[in-house]
């Protein structure tokens, strides 16, 4: 069996990420943090451990967010010791498919619930958290 890349970039080509094997998780995000970054009403990411990733070109970030310093494309996020590859800035769409959905307390209330994604009001496994911890925010 052939092991799975994901080719992924920016709108300019720069700034390349490449992760080998399957993720750990694959989810979407309602948080304020996430839909002020993407400029989007929510957030899709392929969470991977760090050794399965290879980066190459410039990039700039904002508490752990990278993002292309020419085009200003987000590509992908480090937290909690994983990377989070943006579905949006991957080569070949349709690759993979989220199977949970964050934040739920502040999605559109126009953009229907993906019912067949497990649902959580706020974080995944802390009910009680904040947000996704990416530095101080006001946002969550």
């Amino acid at each position: 069996m052939q092991e799975e890349i994901y080719d992924a970039g920016c709108l300019c080509g720069a700034l390349r990420v490449s992760a080998r094997g399957a993720p750990l998780r694959v989810g979407i995000c309602h948080c304020l943090d996430c839909r002020k970054h993407h400029g989007a009403v929510f957030y899709a990411a392929a969470q991977f451990e760090p050794g399965q990733v290879t980066v190459t070109g410039p990039s700039r970030n904002f508490r752990g967010r990278y993002f292309c310093p020419t085009c200003g494309g987000s590509v992908f996020a480090e937290s909690d010791d994983v990377i989070e590859l943006h579905l949006g800035a991957l080569d070949a769409p349709d690759r993979l498919q989220p199977e949970y959905e964050l934040w739920t307390s502040r999605r559109e209330s126009w953009l229907p619930p993906f019912t067949e994604m497990a649902q959580f009001e706020r974080e995944r496994d802390d009910p009680d958290a904040a947000g996704y911890d990416m530095g101080p925010s006001e946002f969550r």
